[in-house]
């Protein structure tokens, strides 16, 4: 038997500060739906019996396509960084994720 999946504002929020995602109160109870109504879906889908189905990776054939490198215009700058929440030197503003080479790591172990 199946149970409907609801998920709650409070989860919906959380999806919604993860992808960093400013929501209205309207979007907030419509992304609720759609994305319970996606996993119902899969819980369905979940409860199939696949074990007579043999494991694949890709159902299409495998081949590379290539293509001449050609020089093209790129984006300007500008508009590469309009939606940057941090900008530096017209570059990408990132948090330190590894220690400065002065803190060294510490080994626990």
């Amino acid at each position: 038997m199946m149970t409907a999946v609801k998920l709650s504002l409070e989860q919906v929020d959380h999806v919604a500060d993860l992808a960093r995602l400013a929501l209205t109160d309207q979007e907030r109870e419509t992304f609720r739906l759609q994305l319970s109504a996606v996993l119902e879906y899969a819980e369905r889908l979940r409860q199939l019996d696949t074990g007579d189905i043999p494991l694949t990776a890709t159902v299409l054939p495998l081949e590379n396509v290539m293509r001449n490198d050609e020089v093209r215009p790129s984006l300007p700058v500008e508009d590469v960084l309009a939606n940057a929440p941090a900008v530096q030197d017209g570059c990408f503003r990132v948090p330190i994720v590894l220690p400065a080479p002065s803190e060294g790591v510490r080994d626990d172990g």
